[in-house]
Order: structure tokens, then C-alpha cells, then sequence
């Protein structure tokens, strides 16, 4: 459904190291650095970009959108652990710790250093 997901930054160099090391989990990597953006890909397809970082393209501050959540698969519980261990660690907000939610799937939620709300989830 989705070509790709972008997620506004401030601080393109912050978010670039932030996502870099929270996103090593999930097997996703950096495969594209710009001045104005950084395009990240699964391991498996290093040449489909899913997910930018941005500058907003109208120059003006980049803001969060109430009710807006990207929200990234995992493969274990130990996954979504480490990602928000990591999160956290990097200074990322606690939306909610690890644990079942929606019945039996597993998740975890933060805010990155620009206030954005990331999810991972296994799904059980």
C-alpha cells in the first residue's frame, strides 16, 4: 500500500545517528545520505528505500502530527526490547514499555529526539 514513509527531523545529523543504531534490530540501515534527507532499507532489499528522514521541504520547523505513528514489524519480543532499550538509551521518550498489548501482540512505543511516536510490534 505504502511506496515510503517519511518522518520530519530538525536536526537531520541527531535523527541520522538516533535512527542508525535504534533501527539495527529491526535489520534496516541508512543506504542513502543527503544534505536535505537520509533513506533507510531493509537489509534483505538495500536498494528499495521505505523510510526517510527529512528536512521539511518548505524550510519551515518540522512538527509531529497528533495521532500520527509509525509502527515497524518485528521478528521476536527480543527485537522490540532492544529497539526500545536502545531508544531509550539515545534519549528517546517511553510512550510505553515492552509488553502485550491488544490482547497477545507485543509492543513497545517512544518518541524520537524530534518528538515523533515510533511503534515496533511482534505479532503473536
Amino acid at each position: 500500500m505504502f511506496s515510503f514513509i517519511t518522518i520530519g527531523t530538525n536536526n537531520l545529523k541527531r535523527a541520522g545517528s538516533f535512527y542508525d543504531k535504534v533501527l539495527k534490530p529491526l535489520k534496516i540501515q541508512r543506504t542513502l545520505t543527503h544534505n536535505r534527507y537520509f533513506g533507510y532499507s531493509r537489509n534483505i532489499s538495500p536498494n528499495k528505500i521505505e523510510l526517510y528522514l527529512i528536512k521539511p521541504h518548505n524550510k519551515k520547523r518540522a512538527t509531529v502530527g497528533n495521532g500520527t505513528m509509525v509502527t515497524f514489524i518485528a521478528k521476536s519480543r527480543k527485537v522490540v526490547e532492544d529497539f526500545y532499550k536502545i531508544g531509550i538509551k539515545l534519549g528517546a521518550k517511553s510512550e510505553g514499555v515492552p509488553g502485550p498489548r491488544h490482547g497477545k501482540d507485543y509492543y513497545a512505543y517512544i518518541r524520537d529526539p524530534d518528538g515523533n511516536k515510533i511503534c515496533v510490534f511482534k505479532k503473536i
